[in-house]
């Protein structure tokens, strides 16, 4: 089993509300559980190689509750239709306001600016400001509230201005 899919599996479990999952198979035993508010993970190989050992990775850059990122910004669709993409720095679950009483950072319409705060990307219970690296408008949100993102997949198309 790769880092990439247990991680998937933590971030499924985090939203679940579950507090412990066990998966056995003739390869591989994996045990998850929550402690409190994040969950940890063991990993273990009925092969004689030791397991390997997977422990959060925050990075270097991180304050207490945020830290903000730069998204990568692709052009891939702008030849067509002059549309940019804001893609996600990392894996994590997207948020498009800070709590779910107060509104979103940006929704369709709305002007952005270098800098303007447009999502949050939680990963490992570090909540990551993504910020604007263009001027422009909103045109569309291509992913839902608190569903889980991958490393670059498109997050929004700006219209530059």
């Amino acid at each position: 089993m790769e880092t990439k899919e247990i991680q998937k599996l933590i971030d499924f479990i985090a939203q679940s509300g579950l507090d412990e999952v066990n998966i056995e198979t003739t390869d591989l035993k994996i045990k998850v559980k929550r402690y409190g508010s994040a969950p940890t993970a063991s990993l273990s190989s009925s092969q004689a190689a030791p397991a390997p050992s997977y422990a959060p990775v925050t990075p270097t850059t991180a304050v207490t509750h945020s830290a903000p990122s730069e998204p990568t910004v692709s052009s891939e669709s702008a030849a067509s239709s002059n549309l940019i993409t804001i893609k996600s720095p990392m894996i994590g679950t997207f948020y498009r306001a800070s709590s779910p009483e107060t509104p979103a950072f940006a929704n369709i319409g709305d002007e952005i600016k270098p800098g303007k705060v447009v999502c949050v990307i939680e990963a490992m219970k570090l909540f990551n400001e993504i910020e604007s690296e263009i001027s422009g408008k909103i045109v569309k949100v291509l992913v839902e509230n608190a569903t889980p993102v991958e490393f670059d997949q498109p997050l929004f198309l700006v219209e530059p201005v």
